[in-house]
């Protein structure tokens, strides 16, 4: 993709992925500028999240972004803290992060997922101010919808690997009750 279209892609929105009773909504912090200018989410090449989800047993094979409107068929969408695209999350401001979360917590009540999957520990702590957070199962809730942070699928994540990831993944399948797709 050339450079102007990413540039151009700045603070574009993307649609979300998603409908009513899901399993897990996994929640990103907010589409980088290759997901902007595509309309796909977790878009960028070194982005982790695709495989991941196959390593984990949420899909029975890895799907491309372009995929992205399979998942629901599995019981899982895809929206983000904050809608706007930036290159970089260090970009967004706390404020931003806040309001996100709230618009998050709405439409967690209207869509009624039985998880909700923050990516991005440091996401999860600024959008619903809880700064000990710490990865796994939260003592939260947004009506009856528990919540998971995850770590972030970048790959400038170096402290988590794709395996790694995929054990806590997977941890999350198995509690949301969603069979392992790989067997």
């Amino acid at each position: 993709m050339k450079p102007e279209e990413l540039a151009a892609a700045r603070d574009r929105v993307i649609p979300d992925v998603v409908a009513a009773d899901l399993g897990v909504l996994f929640c990103g912090i907010n589409p980088g500028l290759m997901s902007a200018a595509t309309g796909h989410h977790f878009a960028r090449p070194g982005n982790r999240f695709w495989p991941v989800l196959r390593l984990s047993g949420f899909t029975p094979r890895q799907l491309a972004p372009s995929e992205q409107d399979e998942l629901p068929a599995y019981g899982l969408g895809i929206t983000n803290v904050v809608a706007r695209a930036t290159a970089r999350a260090d970009e967004l401001s706390d404020e931003e992060f806040r309001e996100g979360g709230r618009i998050l917590e709405a439409k967690v009540e209207r869509l009624r997922p039985r998880w909700l999957a923050v990516v991005g520990i440091t996401a999860y702590r600024t959008a619903f101010g809880d700064r000990a957070a710490a990865i796994g199962p939260q003592t939260r809730t947004t009506g009856t919808t528990r919540i998971w942070a995850l770590p972030n699928p970048s790959g400038l994540n170096a402290h988590w690997t794709a395996e790694t990831m995929a054990e806590e993944f997977g941890r999350l399948r198995v509690a949301a009750g969603i069979p392992d797709r790989t067997e």
